[in-house]
């Protein structure tokens, strides 16, 4: 028997949330647990969740946005305080590695320092890490495309993002981080998935709803809405009851926990 259970620190967009924490989200499996993106404040949410600081195996940052990975450094402090001993891998895009590190250092959250090992391995796209019986591939995204082309001259960097399929045995999970598209999603449904976890922020509720007609995908978590989605939730909650009548859906909020 394969469990999983997801939960949602953040389900908020990339705007300042009054009422929403910002993306971040753990899944646990019966020997690995895994942070996807590092948004604030999940620092403080962790420590209110009253789990184990050695819990988590491995960070994966989906890609260097603010609201993706602004609560990381303190997270970092708070394992450092916490006295966390367990080695800790974070896989991130490459070009983020160095400035990360030198963040934590002109912060004083010296390696040498915080007690635990950190290491940084960099993102490549369908390259599959394994952890504790959990296969994790990222796939590359568009999200970032329209920003390379208007920037990269200015600021010569990959602008990598990724999308995650995460795998055990016969369960398959497909997490979206951000998109630049719907179609961004193909890699992950070349076989069924058991859980779709899905923003809702870069394209029009029909456009991905009409996507995601007749997937094979058993269940979806909507999170990440754009503001005007999340004020709109009633309305945007029935259009996605008429149009995917044979997939059951959620949208998430902050602190809730999924199980599979």
């Amino acid at each position: 028997m394969h469990t999983v259970s997801l939960k949602c620190f953040g389900v908020g967009d990339g705007a300042a949330c009054p009422d929403r924490n910002h993306s971040s989200f753990l899944y646990q499996f019966s020997k690995a647990a895994l942070l996807f993106d590092c948004g604030e404040p999940i620092s403080g949410s962790f420590k209110a969740s009253g789990l184990d600081y050695d819990l988590i195996d491995r960070i994966f940052i989906s890609h260097l946005h603010a609201d993706h990975i602004g609560g990381f450094f303190m997270l970092m402090q708070g394992f450092w305080l916490a006295r966390r001993r367990k080695d800790l891998i974070v896989h991130m895009p490459e070009e983020g590695i160095q400035p990360v590190r030198q963040m934590l250092n002109a912060s004083c959250i010296f390696e040498e320092l915080v007690g635990f090992r950190l290491i940084y391995e960099p993102l490549k796209s369908e390259q599959t890490e394994e952890v504790n019986g959990v296969r994790v591939t990222p796939f590359m995204t568009t999200h970032l495309d329209a920003l390379r082309k208007a920037f990269q001259a200015q600021h010569p960097q990959a602008f990598a993002a990724f999308c995650f399929l995460l795998e055990t045995g016969p369960l398959r999970i497909g997490h979206s981080a951000d998109l630049g598209k719907p179609n961004d999603l193909d890699p992950l449904l070349q076989r069924p998935l058991d859980l779709l976890v899905c923003e809702l922020s870069h394209f029009t509720p029909e456009d991905l709803f009409a996507y995601l007609q007749g997937k094979p995908i058993r269940r979806i978590v909507f999170i990440h809405l754009n503001r005007a989605y999340w004020e709109q939730l009633p309305a945007v909650r029935k259009l996605a009851g008429k149009m995917l009548t044979e997939i059951p859906f959620t949208f998430a909020r902050d602190l809730e926990t999924v199980t599979l």
